[in-house]
């Protein structure tokens, strides 16, 4: 399997979990998913920032993982209904919003591991990413709006389709094809994607195995594991031989990574 762009560095990657918001940037008010939030991120060294896309009532894709603003801003409206300038008021002393063009144009040295969170958005995440695709992952829960995605890249002229990582489907997929002992079709899932990023566990299922790494690095595929706080959890996962590690805490992996002797891509 060829390697694509977006994993063309050496491993392991630090994925900083919708940017990173420091101690101090909390306390100035700074949200995670903020233009602040990615910009610290890329400033503590991490090349990769992993968000969440959804679409508001007047078609931007903006980066924002819940399906309404009550928790990040108070306002219990859903994105999908309100307009690109109101979130941005809303965001405006909260690290102010970032939209997909921004994102891509403001940091073009970072590579984006996009979630797309709402049906709505798929075309439009694909149609803005085309241009950028040897840098970007596109992934989601849903097979469906990762495939849209993916499509709507290529209907865009993308030189390359971006990067993916399956959803839930797909997952449950492969495991079940493993404790089968289904090598063919273990195999066949694998083909169709570059990474694996899963949880270590789902509620009282282990995901993450020994097993599955190497399945996974046997296909060409890597693994990231999300989302990674601990420190010492961190240092168990990459002696495990996972590549990836999706963290709130950028600044604590790189840190970690750079003291083992590797440098972080």
């Amino acid at each position: 399997m060829t390697l694509h762009p977006y994993l063309s560095r050496s491993s392991p990657r630090v994925l900083a979990h919708r940017g990173l918001v420091t101690r101090d940037a909390d306390a100035l008010g700074v949200v995670e998913n903020s233009f602040a939030a990615v910009a610290e991120a890329h400033a503590a060294g991490a090349d990769y920032v992993e968000s969440d896309c959804h679409l508001t009532a007047d078609g931007e894709v903006v980066l924002f993982h819940d399906d309404d603003l009550q928790r990040v801003a108070g306002d219990p409206r859903a994105i999908a209904d309100v307009r690109l300038h109101e979130i941005e008021e809303l965001m405006a002393d909260r690290g102010g919003l970032i939209t997909l063009v921004q994102a891509l144009d403001a940091f073009p040295e970072v590579r984006f591991n996009l979630d797309v969170k709402a049906a709505a958005a798929a075309e439009g995440v694909g149609r803005l990413v085309a241009p950028h695709a040897e840098r970007v992952l596109v992934t989601s829960f849903s097979d469906e709006r990762r495939r849209a995605a993916l499509a709507a890249a290529e209907t865009a002229g993308a030189r390359v389709r971006p990067a993916t990582s399956p959803g839930s489907g797909t997952i449950a997929r492969l495991l079940a094809a493993r404790a089968l002992h289904r090598t063919a079709l273990v195999r066949s899932l694998l083909g169709e994607v570059d990474a694996l990023q899963i949880p270590e566990r789902q509620g009282p299922i282990r995901v993450l195995t020994r097993g599955l790494v190497r399945a996974a690095h046997a296909a060409g595929v890597e693994v990231h594991v999300w989302t990674v706080n601990d420190e010492d959890d961190m240092a168990r996962l990459l002696d495990l031989g996972v590549d990836g590690l999706v963290t709130d805490r950028a600044d604590v992996a790189l840190a970690l990574v750079n003291r083992r002797g590797t440098a972080p891509v």
